[in-house]
C-alpha cells in the first residue's frame, strides 16, 4: 500500500446505538509488538499533521491541511462514536496513523451489505522510507486479527481504497483481504475489500520483493 489506503470520510452522525469501536490493539508481528491506542491531540498533532502533509499521503489521503484544522478533525473524530483516530506504534516507534470506523454508518456502508458489527480501517505509513518492504500488509493482517480477537461480535474487516492505489490494494490482498470488486464513494472510485473472520487462524501474509507494499 503505498503509504495510505486512500481518502477518509467524514464521520457521519450516529445515536448511542453505534456499537462502540475498540480503545486499543497491542499485536504480535514479525517486527515487534504493534500497538494502536486513541491519538493524544496535544502530544500527537505535530506528527500527525506532518505525516499528512507528505506528498506520498497527501496524494490519496487528500488532508494535507493547516494544523488547526487536523486538529478540529481528530477532536470531531474523538468526541464522536463513529470513528476513532489511533496512532500505530511498532516496538514503541509510532509508524503509522490508523482510523476504525463503522461501516455501516460510513459511505461505504451503502454500497455492499453490510453489517453494524462491521469494522472498516484507514491507514498511512508517514515515513516514505518505510514503505515498499512488505510493512504495510504486516500491520494489517496484525489489527485485522487484533480486531477480530477484541470484539468478538465482528465478522469482517473492511477498506476501500482508492482503485488507483494499486499498492495498497495489493497490501490488502496479502493481509488476507478479498478483493469484492469496485464501488463508487463520494469522492473516488473504491476496491471492496473485505476479511472474514475464521475458525483456524489464517496463513501468514506473503512477503516478498515486490516493491509496492507500504
Amino acid at each position: 500500500m503505498n503509504a495510505v489506503d486512500g481518502a477518509p470520510h467524514a464521520a457521519t452522525p450516529v445515536g448511542a446505538g453505534c456499537r462502540r469501536l475498540p480503545d486499543g490493539l497491542s499485536v504480535p508481528t514479525g517486527r515487534g509488538i504493534l500497538t494502536l491506542r486513541p491519538v493524544r491531540v496535544d502530544n500527537d498533532l505535530d506528527l500527525v499533521h506532518d505525516w499528512m502533509n507528505r506528498p506520498h499521503v497527501a496524494r490519496y489521503w487528500q488532508q494535507d491541511w493547516p494544523a488547526d484544522r487536523v486538529r478540529d478533525y481528530l477532536t470531531g473524530l474523538l468526541a464522536g462514536r463513529v470513528s476513532r483516530p489511533m496512532l500505530g506504534l511498532l516496538a514503541g516507534v509510532p509508524v503509522a496513523y490508523w482510523e476504525l470506523y463503522r461501516a455501516a454508518v460510513e459511505p461505504v456502508g451503502a454500497a455492499y451489505p453490510a453489517r453494524p458489527t462491521d469494522i472498516g480501517v484507514h491507514v498511512l505509513i508517514g515515513d516514505p522510507a518505510l514503505t515498499g518492504r512488505g510493512l504495510g500488509s504486516a500491520l494489517l493482517a496484525a489489527v485485522r486479527d487484533g480486531l477480530f480477537a477484541a470484539d468478538p461480535a465482528c465478522t469482517r474487516v473492511v477498506a476501500e481504497p482508492d482503485v488507483r492505489n494499486t499498492a495498497s490494494v495489493r497490501a490488502f490482498r496479502r493481509a488476507g483481504f478479498a478483493h469484492r470488486g469496485e464501488i463508487r464513494l463520494p469522492d473516488k472510485t473504491a476496491a471492496l475489500l473485505i476479511a472474514e473472520r475464521r475458525s483456524t487462524p489464517p496463513a501468514p501474509a506473503p512477503r516478498d520483493g515486490e516493491g509496492s507494499a507500504v
